[in-house]
């Protein structure tokens, strides 16, 4: 045999039925080909293991959605587009995603063709193969790195024999481990049953729950006997009312968080909101800038509730630091519109900082799924200040390649404190300015008012007179309102 000798170290290995593999795992094969847009006819038939992938952990955490527990997994990938490197980061993602929901990862698998099979999503003979697969590593479940049609997910189970999930269904479960506050779980519960109810599942006749007309069809004649409503349709129906039920609440629940907002705005205090990539390192960015003690986890989607903290710049003015939820590639399109009443923090800030992670594999990749979901939520418009984080653990030509690449940038460390004085100085020069200048004499017994101006205004001269403070400062339109009386 010829060829070279290769680990299974994170590239992808095929499977093909005639790809020689040593007594050592190792696998002797010539680098494929790839013409064009045209797929490799070795490519097409392979299905290609990509290792790196297990996890090791112990405590499982029970999935509330559908009842599952997802303890021993193996995941599968059609590639389609870009490169298989491409594919490959994909498919460790949705492996850091199943370790978060509390799986062990034991293999994946990507499948090379132009589009995922409309009925089992691998094609029935790499299904058989992921089959033969799922029994040699002992694993109960299967995830999909994509959202699979109804038919598709049942048509993958019944020959893989073992529960099937996809992308979507798998964030969801994560999001309803990690809400913890009343809106927080309101939203995930809101986007799960959105996605459950084209998903149900009925058996015909044998679902009925009642009788049609008189039961017997006694007394009311022909027309009036039926099978009556089945299972499936009750179950639509109340899905139906619950899912109008909990927009209501998440509507009353906005107005609060909206006359929050407005009483900022009406203070004209400038507001400030992080987004991001998840486990970017948003929450440790606000901890070091606010001091906020929020949670700091090294996992995905660990900030679900989003928290509003009070800052200062360097030259003492105040403004408001919002963290937000973290966004992922693919991010289902109905957690989009559960949580489109939280993002609208980041539509309604002064100022964006977009937080990607400097030591991802692909940043490029996230800065545009996050501006995608951004522009779903039309927040693409909100003045933005690229922060490349974890500048500590990035590469320095990588550092460099993104500096290159957004204009407005700047590298920190949110474990180190690298960078973060002139990330403050950058969101000094980009908050709004106050911009209308008074001349006053502040009686002494209003030292409110001083520190007011101290806080929320600019001073330029102060000096200390008999009758009070000699001020000349630039403040905000309703603070010069105040003022007038003390204009000199």
């Amino acid at each position: 045999m010829t060829g070279r000798r290769r680990l299974l170290d994170g590239r992808a290995e095929a499977l093909a039925d005639d790809t020689p593999f040593d007594d050592d795992g190792f696998v002797l094969d010539d680098e494929l080909g790839f013409d064009g847009e045209q797929l490799d006819r070795v490519e097409r038939a392979a299905l290609r293991r990509v290792g790196g992938l297990s996890t090791e952990l112990e405590d499982v955490t029970e999935v509330e959605y559908r009842q599952l527990r997802l303890e021993r997994v193996v995941l599968a990938a059609v590639w389609s587009a870009g490169t298989l490197d491409d594919a490959e980061n994909s498919l460790r993602e949705l492996a850091a995603l199943a370790e978060t929901a509390g799986s062990e990862v034991l293999a994946g698998v990507i499948q090379r063709r132009p589009n995922p099979d409309p009925a089992t999503y691998l094609g029935k003979g790499k299904a058989a193969e992921l089959r033969d697969l799922v029994v040699a590593e002992g694993a109960d479940t299967v995830i999909c790195d994509s959202e699979l049609a109804p038919s598709q997910r049942r048509a993958l189970e019944d020959v893989v024999k073992v529960k099937v999930i996809d992308r979507t269904a798998l964030i969801l479960d994560i999001f309803a481990q990690h809400a913890k506050s009343k809106e927080g779980k309101a939203q995930v519960e809101l986007a799960q049953l959105q996605y459950l109810l084209p998903r149900l599942r009925g058996w015909g006749d044998s679902m009925s729950r009642q009788a049609g007309g008189q039961v017997g069809g006694a007394g009311q004649g022909m027309g009036s006997r039926g099978p009556g409503e089945t299972k499936i349709e009750l179950d639509r129906r109340r899905i139906n009312s619950r899912i109008a039920k909990l927009r209501r609440e998440i509507k009353d629940m906005k107005t609060v968080r909206d006359t929050k907002r407005g009483s900022r705005q009406a203070n004209h205090i400038p507001s400030v909101a992080i987004a991001g990539y998840t486990n970017a390192g948003k929450s440790s960015l606000l901890n070091r800038l606010t001091g906020a003690g929020v949670l700091v986890e090294n996992s995905l989607f660990a900030t679900l509730d989003p928290t509003v903290r009070r800052a200062e710049t360097p030259d003492g003015r105040e403004y408001t630091l919002a963290d937000t939820v973290g966004f992922v590639r693919a991010l289902p399109t109905q957690l989009v519109e559960a949580f489109r009443s939280t993002l609208e923090e980041v539509g309604q800030a002064d100022l964006l900082l977009h937080v990607v992670d400097g030591a991802h594999p692909d940043p490029e990749g996230q800065l545009s799924a996050v501006r995608q979901v951004l522009a779903d939520v039309e927040a693409a418009d909100v003045k933005e200040v690229v922060v490349i984080n974890k500048a500590d653990a990035a590469e320095p030509e990588v550092l460099d390649r993104l500096r290159r690449a957004e204009r407005h940038s700047v590298v920190v460390s949110a474990r180190t404190g690298e960078g973060l004085e002139e990330l403050r100085r950058l969101i000094a020069e980009e908050l709004p300015q106050p911009d209308i200048e008074v001349t006053v004499v502040v009686p002494y017994s209003r030292g409110d008012l001083v520190s007011r101006i101290h806080e929320r205004g600019e001073i330029l001269t102060s000096e200390h007179r008999a009758d009070g403070t000699l001020l000349r400062a630039r403040v905000d339109p309703s603070l010069a309102e105040e003022l007038t009386a003390y204009a000199v």
